[in-house]
């Protein structure tokens, strides 16, 4: 696909027996996920209409375009959803999707290269940064926060860090 695409959730499988699935929004306002419009799968072959039917523990009850019964649900189970960058709303200066950082260049307060950003996890303490070393396999893990990433530049894909004292 041409356009840059979002990961905005992913399909739990099927709630019920008519067709309606356990969606797992990944939106900061989880109900969001419906006002995008028409989600896609990650290689653009499907898309899906959403319509929100009922909050479930940890997810939504969804209806999906298409889909009508238990068996096209539970086929459906692990698809991740995603909907192209320029549909979502602008985010304040200070908030980043998480897309937005990935591959990001890392260095530290003196200019010297720690590595590029891998992923960014966040276990329910605030995000942090799985930054992969340059010329290695192993990662270090940098929370995402304004002392210990004072500097996000995404128009020079690059991040100054000063990461926390190692003792």
């Amino acid at each position: 696909m041409s356009e840059t695409m979002i990961c905005v959730g992913a399909i739990g499988g099927a709630f019920g027996v008519q067709g309606e699935v356990r969606l797992k929004s990944f939106c900061a306002e989880p109900s969001d996920i419906a006002d995008y419009g028409p989600l896609s799968t990650e290689d653009g072959a499907r898309r899906f209409t959403v319509t929100l039917t009922r909050p479930l523990k940890g997810a939504l009850g969804a209806r999906l375009g298409g889909v009508s019964t238990k068996e096209q649900a539970d086929a459906l189970k692990g698809t991740r959803l995603y909907v192209a960058r320029e549909r979502l709303p602008a985010l304040p200066d200070d908030e980043f999707y998480h897309s937005d950082l990935m591959g990001l260049t890392v260095v530290d307060t003196g200019g010297a290269t720690l590595g590029k950003v891998h992923a960014v996890h966040d276990h329910g303490a605030g995000d942090l940064l799985e930054v992969r070393r340059e010329g290695g396999s192993d990662s270090f893990y940098l929370p995402f926060t304004r002392a210990a990433v004072p500097t996000v530049d995404l128009a020079a894909r690059r991040i100054v860090a000063d990461p926390p004292d190692e003792s």
